[in-house]
């Protein structure tokens, strides 16, 4: 490790040293190293194998554009996360990481063979044309042998120990990066004594000036970033760091994933993991820099090879010599300063080889005063190595585009500098146009978006006095002020300066040369210029075709090269060729940021009735009906569920049934508009709506379909009872507040769930009134004093309650409504009174059918969201009079008015006891006609114990008219020959409601 530390210098402390492991391999390096800088130091440079061909790839970059070094991080007790970059991975005491997509090992892969296959077969679009025989192989042979041979990590199979947190917070300014332009940017906007954030996805703020050889106000950049913080933070601002920007959307909503401590061992148990803080900020600041990118040259995916401004990074910020002997291919100045920062720590720089015209601009005049060799214009033209670059083959540039003789140069270390490419993604994200610089071949933020500003590199700022220079200007402007603060001098610096596009030369035949664009989906320039030739013509198609840009980088050092290239192939300009679409997230987010605490239970919460436990003793079965854990039925010695189903009904039809239906949704409607806001949302009438009396009500969405149905009650002139169905609580209630806060803005109304707060004990059967009146306090239970569809304040059983004359049986029913505090105090007593006349608990499986057997719908499975209230029978409930509600005006389209629309119709089976397939289609034939249209489906269907036989409800085709009519059921025993009859089968006169 030693010999590839700089003798001092870095932001590392040497002080102390860290035991991790790579590969089975016991390594150290110090805190403030990253995985990357620490590998590095090792000497090790090898960290991953390509997704296709399996080639030995190496660390390339330093921040999050690195496509090559990805690793599986094991903190033990089923912490484990692939795909993490090295480079962002902070070196901890204990790390155990991991390299992907080898095997045996990394150095000895057998995946390599695929590199030796021949040319062109697993060339762009491959998957396409070489696995198309024999027939029906590629489920069963192909598909499982590719992914087995590329990919990515393995996926965590043990449950997630750590736990997530989710912040709101709000800001006058949020400054998203804190290199040279964003610190100026915030110092701005606090100093102008506003509210603001500053994040930034690196470890410590600083950005690129902690890499920084140049001086800052006459001292080193580091102590200039080290004075801004303090100033910073003693002003008040929220400083984020280890927090990435990963999406902006609408009116300033910005997403920011904030590591906690994953950059610990054994994390703090009252600390989360990651944190996702949801930002609502005034004026956002985008200061997100630009992503140096790599050229193309044959072979230029070796290990040892890599990003100039990276190498310069591990040398300045890491103290770490990234080689020995580096060539550097500088397409732009930012190579010569990289060059001349790492010949100062110890690097021999074997040659600066210059592809550019003219290239003895300020970067190549430094080189030679600092005495280092420069050759231009000249290109790589091959690389040689297998594990570890070893030697370049560079030639020189002729004015015709063609090159000279080549020269060999023993290297372990090639270092790319390719010019700069703004980091525009957050800007795009916004809805920002971007502009094409012609003249630097970049695209930069166009016009600007209301409530964003963009600041530095990220604005195609390049070097620090112009990015501090913006960045004060950026901050003032988002704080609101007047004019900008002079920007700190800047001395010793080498702005970069200039850019190359494409692949360079290299006199080799195109045929048999990998050159790579995106280097960790093993695009080459070959396969773009292939897409070309296959006729694409669009980038975004070039990307699809070839997968450039697909990777988990996003195309952060692929993307302009490979549409410079598609755009040379087509001989057009780049603008013309187009540009892939930047979307969120910036770089990956982990499912436990996104999720937060909503995992487990509280996911998907189990939301249990007042009566569980008493279900649970007594041999209940539940069912999941949406949150809710409800009883199916309750099973006794030797029963099934089809048995417990039918003993059920017969004790509710004979005598009476004992049923919680406090899954139910509720919701107080108050408010001295309260009526009125109801006759808007309901089909039907509430203004003439007595006190104490209920009513069915039907909700319609604004296409005119069933949306919901309920019994309403009305407690007083101001006051509404609203049931809802159990999965349409929620929704139910957001569609009220929608419309009162958006639509019905005249009413004073207010809304209140009270789904959990009550607890609904429904007493069904003709024993039922016999079960209840010695428990009722203050009301008369006969039928004159209490009618079907009223309600009463009483008490029951001692409890306040909100007693309903209701049933969703057909026979006399009471709904006791009480505070679920109390309901099972009052299950039990009425379970006990209940004894003497055969009370018998029921479940859901009896509850539907018994409902059925009386033509009962429920929402959502007699309706699909394509029923209207005629179509189940229920035009009666339409109010033709009221001046309008939801859904009113789309009752009136032509195609709601066709007599042959899907109605709801009851359907008896020639066999008795055939059961028919709930979703079975109904048809006019026995042998189904192909290409006709089947005439609807089979909505519910039960064995029916009172009726002794089958019943089915359906939505068929002019269903009213048939009736009597002989259809037919398809089902997987052969089709079964059906009666259409009405949709009620059991007392369809309704006298044993009124019993």
């Amino acid at each position: 490790m030693r010999a590839a530390r700089t003798p001092a210098g870095g932001r590392i402390d040497r002080s102390r040293v860290l035991r991790f492991r790579f590969d089975d391999t016991n390594l150290t390096g110090h805190p403030g190293d990253t995985l990357a800088s620490a590998l590095l130091a090792n000497g090790i440079h090898l960290a991953g194998r390509s997704f296709k061909y399996h080639r030995p790839r190496g660390i390339m970059a330093a921040g999050a554009e690195e496509p090559n070094a990805l690793v599986t991080v094991s903190r033990g007790g089923g912490r484990v996360t692939p795909n993490l970059r090295a480079t962002q991975v902070e070196l901890y005491e204990g790390l155990v990481a991991t390299s992907q997509n080898r095997w045996p090992s990394l150095r000895r892969d057998a995946g390599a063979i695929n590199d030796a296959l021949p040319d062109g077969l697993l060339s762009a679009g491959f998957y396409y044309k070489t696995f198309m025989a024999p027939a029906g192989a590629w489920a069963g042979l192909y598909e499982p042998l590719i992914r087995r041979a590329a990919g990515l990590g393995t996926a965590p199979t043990l449950p997630d120990p750590d736990h997530y947190a989710h912040r709101y917070a709000f800001c006058d300014v949020l400054v998203v990066g804190a290199g040279a332009a964003g610190l100026a940017a915030a110092l701005a906007a606090a100093r102008a004594g506003r509210r603001v954030i500053l994040a930034d996805e690196q470890a410590e703020l600083g950005g690129g000036l902690l890499a920084e050889s140049a001086l800052v106000d006459g001292m080193a950049a580091a102590d200039w970033v080290a004075r801004a913080v303090a100033e910073l933070a003693a002003a008040g601002v929220t400083l984020l760091p280890r927090t990435q920007a990963f999406g902006i959307y609408l009116q300033n909503f910005v997403g920011l994933a904030e590591r906690v401590t994953d950059h610990q061992m054994v994390p703090h148990p009252a600390a989360p993991r990651e944190r996702l803080w949801k930002v609502r900020a005034s004026q956002v600041v985008l200061a997100t820099g630009a992503i140096e990118q790599p050229l193309v040259f044959p072979d230029n995916d070796r290990p040892g090879i890599m990003l100039a401004g990276a190498a310069r990074s591990y040398a300045l910020r890491w103290g770490v010599r990234p080689g020995t002997r580096a060539v550097v291919l500088a397409a732009c100045d930012s190579g010569h300063a990289a060059a001349i920062d790492l010949a100062r720590a110890g690097v021999s720089i074997v040659a600066i080889v210059d592809p550019r015209a003219g290239g003895d601009g300020a970067g190549a005049a430094a080189s030679r005063a600092a005495g280092l060799t420069v050759r231009g214009p000249a290109v790589i033209t091959g690389t040689s190595g297998r594990l570890r670059v070893r030697a370049v083959t560079v030639a020189p540039l002729r004015p015709d585009g063609g090159t000279g003789a080549t020269e060999t140069l023993a290297c372990d270390l090639v270092l790319m500098a390719g010019g700069f490419v703004p980091a525009v993604h957050l800007f795009s994200q916004a809805r920002g146009r971007l502009r094409f610089d012609a003249e630097r071949a970049l695209y930069v933020p166009g016009d600007p978006v209301p409530g964003i500003h963009t600041t530095g590199a990220c604005n195609g700022a390049f070097g620090i006095a112009a990015a501090l220079s913006e960045g004060f200007a950026a901050g003032a402007a988002a704080a609101g002020t007047v004019a900008a603060e002079p920007a700190p001098a800047v001395t010793g610096e080498i702005v970069p300066r200039g850019s190359w596009r494409g692949a360079l030369p290299h006199g080799r035949d195109p045929r048999r040369v990998k050159a790579f664009v995106d280097f960790q989906n093993d695009v080459t320039a070959r396969d773009i210029g292939l897409a070309v030739q296959e006729g694409f013509r669009s980038i975004e198609h070039v990307k699809r075709y070839t997968t450039t840009g697909m990777a988990t980088d996003q195309g952060k050092t692929s993307n302009m090269n490979g549409l410079a290239i598609a755009a040379s192939a087509l001989g057009r300009p780049v603008p013309e060729v187009g540009l892939t679409t930047f979307r969120p997230p910036y770089t990956p987010v982990t499912f436990g940021t996104l999720a937060g605490p909503s995992r487990g239970l509280l996911f998907d919460p189990v939301r249990e009735t007042p009566t569980h436990a008493w279900a649970q003793v007594q041999g209940a079965v539940f069912e999941d009906v949406g949150a809710w854990k409800r009883a199916r039925a309750f099973l006794r010695a030797g029963e099934d569920l089809h048995a417990a189903a039918g003993r059920e009904c017969r004790a509710v039809r004979n005598a009476v049934g004992l049923f919680d239906a406090s899954t139910l949704g509720k919701i107080e409607v108050c408010g001295p508009d309260a009526a009125t806001f109801l006759e808007r949302l309901y089909t039907n009438s509430w203004a003439s709506l007595a006190p104490g009396r209920c009513r069915y009500g039907l909700m319609l969405s604004e296409a005119g379909f069933v949306m919901d149905d309920g019994v309403v009650g009305r407690l007083a002139a101001d006051r509404f009872h609203v049931t809802t169905t159990t999965g349409g609580a929620a929704r139910v209630l957001a569609h009220m507040e929608d419309y009162l806060q958006t639509e019905f803005t005249d009413l004073t109304v207010w809304l209140t769930s009270t789904t959990e707060q009550w607890a609904v004990i429904a007493v069904q059967g003709p024993r039922a009134r016999d079960v209840l009146a010695p428990l009722v306090e203050g009301t008369d239970l006969s039928d004159a004093a209490m009618p079907h569809m009223s309600l009463r304040i009483c008490q029951v059983a001692g409890v306040p309650a909100r007693l309903f004359r209701v049933s969703f049986t057909g026979e006399l029913g009471f709904e006791v409504n009480v505070p679920a505090g109390h309901g099972l105090a009052v299950w039990d007593a009425i379970h006990a009174a209940g004894q003497a006349f055969g009370l018998t608990p029921y479940g859901t499986d009896a509850m539907h059918v018994l409902r059925a057997e009386k033509g009962y719908v429920i929402v959502g499975q007699e309706t699909d969201g394509t029923v209207t209230p005629d179509d189940l029978g229920l035009g009666r409930m339409i109010g033709r009079s009221k001046a309008d509600f939801v859904g009113k005006r789309s009752l009136s389209r032509p195609d709601m008015l066709r007599t042959d629309r899907k109605q709801l119709v009851g359907l008896l089976t020639e066999d008795p006891h055939a059961v028919l397939e709930e979703g079975a289609q109904v048809t006019a034939q026995a042998t189904p006609v192909r290409g006709k249209a089947a005439l609807g489906h089979v909505t519910s269907s039960y064995a029916s114990p009172t009726l002794d036989r089958s019943i089915a409800l359906a939505l068929v085709a002019g269903g009213r008219a048939r009736m009597g009519e002989t259809l037919y059921v398809p089902m997987p025993t052969g089709a079964q020959a059906v009666t259409v009859v009405a949709p009620v089968f059991h007392d369809p006169d309704g006298s044993r409601l009124h019993g």
